[in-house]
């Protein structure tokens, strides 16, 4: 080898070595993004879901007031961040810059937003008496394709503050759960190549004995993981029914989310966080308290990249706990729970990818 060949060989590799990385190599910071709902100027505030820093706060163009809603912050691949404004009847878009979030649009939806989730090529908004969908293109939230209204098992429109949270089950098929009146209604909603068809969804009561449906988690198996917050019981759901009931073992099971075979439980009555496992016919309880809120009760969480958020209320304020999570669903306390900028801050989503 010549020594003019040798020097660029080394040259070359300085090079690389010293080179900076892209932008688009380097790894993305892992956000958690919660939403203020103040219900005259409501905002998101976007934190480091390591350090637990506070890196930004936007406005959301709108007016919140969503009571206890689960989902009314949802993410999709990372890049892109749905909020409710319950009192403006929107839902205001961002797109992730690097290691921000910059507002996109505003779409309208036909009743008071509560709950949010995307799949089936569209993002799908649970109001106060409707549900609707909106078609996309890639990350670009389009126009309202389908609306349907809410029923309740016993007949008509529910009444306000009975919404709590839509979930995609498949592609022809969502999930609304319905608080009240007692005992609580499941809305089976149908879908026709991702729109919701207009036809009333199945109304599907609590099982007997049993109280409020209020959030779920589903699998790739078309079955769902409910809680039965007013009668302390978490349910399994498959193929349009309730199959299965079990104790929860702690107080007003509320909100879940899921992380492969495991579903977390904010329990709001007991101030704590559960581990479940379901399976075609059955749910366990895995751990009854996995993790505890001592500050506050938990108000929504989510579970992405070996991270569990957990917004809590209590004493008039509210917080954000970031928990790390393992292969076994073991959790661990990742930080000191950061105090939030409103007092009733309500849904959180975590962005890490």
């Amino acid at each position: 080898m010549s020594k003019f060949v040798r020097l660029f060989c080394v040259a070359a590799l300085l090079v690389a070595v010293v080179a900076p990385i892209s932008a688009a190599a380097r790894p993305r910071r892992a956000l958690a993004v919660v939403m203020t709902n103040d219900p005259a100027d409501n905002e998101i505030e976007i934190y480091d879901a390591h350090s637990g820093a506070l890196l930004q706060r936007l406005p959301t163009h709108g007016k919140g007031g969503a009571s206890s809603n689960a989902r009314g912050v949802r993410q999709l691949d990372g890049d892109l961040v749905a909020v409710v404004n319950h009192g403006s009847n929107t839902v205001a878009i961002y797109r992730r810059e690097g290691e921000r979030l910059r507002f996109d649009t505003l779409v309208t939806t036909t009743s008071a937003p509560v709950s949010v989730d995307f799949g089936n090529s569209h993002m799908y908004v649970a109001g106060s008496t409707t549900v609707d969908s909106f078609v996309m293109h890639g990350r670009d939230v389009g126009w309202l394709d389908g609306t349907a209204p809410l029923q309740l098992a016993g007949g008509g429109l529910p009444p306000e503050g009975s919404t709590a949270q839509i979930g995609v089950l498949d592609h022809t098929r969502a999930l609304i759960t319905l608080k009240g009146p007692d005992p609580g209604t499941v809305d089976v909603v149908s879908l026709l190549d991702g729109v919701v068809s207009g036809e009333e969804p199945t109304a599907v009561a609590a099982p007997e004995g049993s109280l409020t449906p209020f959030g779920f988690a589903v699998d790739a198996d078309g079955t769902a993981l409910i809680t039965l917050a007013h009668s302390n019981e978490n349910a399994l759901f498959r193929d349009g029914a309730f199959v299965a009931v079990t104790a929860a073992g702690q107080g007003a099971p509320c909100w879940m989310t899921r992380v492969g075979k495991y579903v977390f439980v904010a329990n709001t009555g007991s101030k704590s966080v559960s581990r479940l496992v379901g399976t075609g016919s059955h749910v366990f309880v895995d751990d009854a308290v996995a993790a505890s809120t001592p500050l506050g009760a938990p108000a929504d969480l989510d579970a992405a990249g070996g991270i569990l958020a957990v917004v809590d209320h209590g004493g008039g304020q509210a917080h954000l706990s970031l928990f790390a999570y393992n292969e076994f669903g073991e959790l661990s306390s990742a930080n000191t729970p950061i105090r939030l900028g409103g007092a009733d801050t309500n849904g959180v989503a975590l962005l890490t990818r």
